[in-house]
């Protein structure tokens, strides 16, 4: 019989060849994830475990999951164990190797997606025959998703098919890079896109014009405005390092020449909402600036003017409860005691809303991800393999 020593030692290595195996596929949003889901999903059956996806409306990416029962064969409760599949881009990063091939140096292992969040993945997938063979009383689920990283876009449907499905977890852990500490909380996501249509004209004749860059500029102002008041006013989280909400514009294109007057000019932003704050009310205060103030003054200038905002990706914030089984499970699993909240979005909000109790935790740090170099140390792989198995071990 293998020593504990030993079966630690092999867990790693077997983590290590799933990440090896993980960032190779290149899974830039923009791209299917369907090799590296069809690759997951072999492994699984090869050892007796059927796994079922979710495939998006075009068939090119596909959630998974899959429930490794418990002893008795039941499948209901249990923790589910979530990652996204799905990675951003290198485009433009100076990489000193290869961002797809797995590279360690000086005990970290470098590649895209590494931290955020193969290496969990990799973890999770390389104690299934552990799991399996641990006489639990309570199944593991594993969730793994596409498209967090556009505003968590695979997540829901993925979550509606449990429903349909009738599979009832009692908790989750979702393992985005905490360094193995415990995140409690985490703020909401929600982007729009903004199209303001004026009238072209020469820009000798501005009378004759409706400049749709000016006017959405006011927009833009008073979208700062209101994050400039809830920087000064709060409600404040003094555990988050931005302990407010935040508004903030990200990208814009107007204008076809320098003397023409713009007819169209469209932009998007996005705001982070503490969990406590409406995200309605927040968008709401923003539409009633341009029905009220801003449409008017256009019209003044052109009465067909009109502006158009679309809802984009959107995630939920997390506020997890103290008392909750998965929140106490994980503390006592770490040792970590301490009150934890980010500013950065999961899908663990989505999770937490259809009623399945969610914390935050993985391997490597946020600092480490979506940079040149992106890498996961060793020693945190090995602190994720550890903490998995007792989790398992609770079951």
């Amino acid at each position: 019989m293998d020593t504990p020593t030993q079966t630690a030692q092999d867990a790693n290595t077997a983590t290590r060849a799933w990440l090896e195996k993980l960032v190779a596929f290149d899974t830039t949003s923009r791209n299917s994830n369907l090799a590296l889901i069809e690759t997951v999903r072999d492994a699984l059956k090869g050892q007796g475990v059927d796994a079922v996806l979710v495939h998006n409306a075009e068939r090119n990416k596909a959630n998974l999951f899959a429930t490794l029962p418990a002893q008795d064969g039941g499948t209901q409760g249990g923790i589910v164990l979530s990652g996204h599949t799905d990675v951003v881009p290198v485009d433009g990063q100076d990489w000193s190797s290869d961002p797809f091939t797995l590279q360690e140096r000086d005990g970290r292992l470098y590649g895209r997606g590494s931290c955020d969040m193969k290496g969990y993945i990799a973890a999770s997938l390389a104690l299934v025959p552990e799991f399996l063979a641990m006489p639990r009383k309570k199944p593991l689920h594993l969730a793994f998703s596409y498209d967090e990283e556009v505003g968590c876009a695979g997540a829901p449907y993925l979550l509606a098919d449990l429903r349909e499905r009738g599979i009832r977890p009692e908790g989750c852990v979702v393992g985005e890079p905490t360094g193995m500490q415990v995140v409690v909380a985490h703020k909401g996501i929600n982007v729009f896109h903004c199209r303001v249509h004026g009238k072209a004209a020469h820009s000798s004749l501005t009378s004759q014009g409706c400049n749709a860059i000016e006017h959405a500029a006011r927009l833009i102002c008073h979208i700062r405005d209101l994050a400039d008041a809830y920087r000064a006013k709060g409600p404040y989280d003094n555990f988050y390092d931005v302990p407010f909400s935040t508004l903030t514009t990200n990208q814009i294109r107007g204008g076809i020449a320098v003397n023409t007057i713009p007819d169209a000019c469209e932009f998007t932003y996005e705001f982070r909402n503490l969990p406590g704050m409406s995200p309605g009310d927040i968008q709401a205060d923003i539409e009633r600036y341009v029905s009220e103030t801003l449409l008017p003054r256009m019209h003044t200038e052109f009465p067909d003017a009109r502006v158009e905002i679309e809802k984009g990706p959107a995630a939920p914030g997390l506020e997890a409860s103290e008392q909750a089984a998965i929140t106490e499970l994980a503390r006592a699993l770490t040792r970590d005691t301490a009150t934890r909240k980010v500013a950065y979005a999961t899908e663990a909000g989505l999770f937490q809303g259809i009623g399945i109790p969610t914390v935050v935790c993985g391997p490597g740090h946020i600092v480490q991800a979506h940079k040149p170099d992106e890498y996961v140390a060793v020693d945190q792989l090995a602190d994720c393999v550890a903490f998995l198995r007792r989790l398992g071990r609770s079951l």
